[in-house]
């Protein structure tokens, strides 16, 4: 894809980022579906925690902590399962390779940067200025050539895998289904002291975009049978997916991508990060989603758009 050669840097080395992300694979290639988990990572390089004014606790509130772990009986459908082992709050992979912020930097952004978009104007560009509610991230501004090498080295490696990962899914089943797997706090970010009214009510939001990402049936039988297993289910509000739904999802081609965001309360502790009771119980959930949608898609059903069924 072209944003992926925009512009090489020398790369940057951090011990603990090697490797930056792991693919795991299924016993079996049975499933056109591609799991990835971009924001579960919880490995923070020693010079970023030295960078940051926040301390590791606070960072960690970005983490879409443990939903890699959730999303694991996709493998055993015979999906492969990508997941960041860097954190969100050092790199976003879920945003433009460029999403950059003018005022995190010492120096001028190149042209190709696009400074410009909402999620730059919130402080949520490609690399965060703000976690949490709105806390900065950085004690000080950033050096751009160490920005482009994160990009370089985590950013450009995680998207061709990815996009390896749906061109073998797409060759050998002639579609492929995108599952970007995420985590949302139960509590949306607005001023405090209004709780009862920042309370998120869906366990699960499901994202394509606004119909534009995947088909429709594939979207409806996902929420059918989260919603069958006693959970809140809600779509494209407050999130109608990100780069990697709007980037990849391309229904015509038959290459479907759908966001699915888990409310962090079902299963963790948001303080302390602990695993809740329910925990297996929501990971076993989400596997006998994936593969009632694998199957549906093994009968080949998939693919059905509501004005098609219309």
């Amino acid at each position: 894809m072209p944003f992926l050669s925009l512009l090489e840097t020398a790369p940057v080395h951090e011990p603990e980022l090697d490797p930056p992300f792991d693919v795991v694979e299924p016993a079996r290639l049975a499933a056109p579906l591609v799991l990835s988990s971009p924001h579960s990572g919880s490995v923070y390089p020693a010079r970023f925690l030295a960078s940051s004014r926040l301390d590791a606790a606070t960072l960690r509130r970005s983490e879409d902590a443990y939903v890699d772990e959730l999303f694991l009986g996709g493998v055993e459908v015979g999906a492969p399962l990508i997941r960041a082992r860097f954190p969100r709050a050092y790199l976003d992979l879920n945003r433009e390779p460029y999403e950059l912020d003018p005022r995190m930097f010492e120096t001028r952004l190149p042209s190709f940067a696009n400074t410009r978009s909402v999620r730059v104007a919130g402080g949520l560009g490609t690399v965060a200025r703000v976690v949490g509610d709105s806390q900065e991230i950085y004690a000080r501004k950033l050096r751009l050539d160490e920005v482009l090498a994160r990009i370089d080295s985590l950013y450009k490696p995680y998207h061709r895998t990815l996009e390896a990962l749906l061109s073998r899914a797409w060759q050998k089943f002639g579609m492929t289904v995108l599952i970007d797997c995420h985590s949302m706090p139960s509590v949306s970010t607005c001023p405090p002291g209004r709780e009862s009214e920042r309370r998120i009510k869906a366990d699960f939001v499901l994202g394509d975009r606004y119909g534009t990402s995947c088909a429709t049936d594939l979207i409806d039988l996902v929420e059918h049978e989260l919603r069958s297993s006693g959970y809140t289910v809600f779509r494209n509000k407050p999130y109608a997916g990100g780069f990697i739904t709007e980037h990849y999802g391309d229904p015509v081609n038959h290459l479907h991508a759908m966001q699915i965001e888990i409310n962090r309360g079902l299963y963790m502790n948001e303080a302390s990060l602990a695993k809740a009771p329910r925990f297996s119980t929501i990971a076993s959930d989400l596997s006998r989603v994936m593969a009632v949608l694998a199957a549906y898609i093994a009968a080949g059903h998939a693919g059905t758009t509501r004005a098609a069924a219309e």
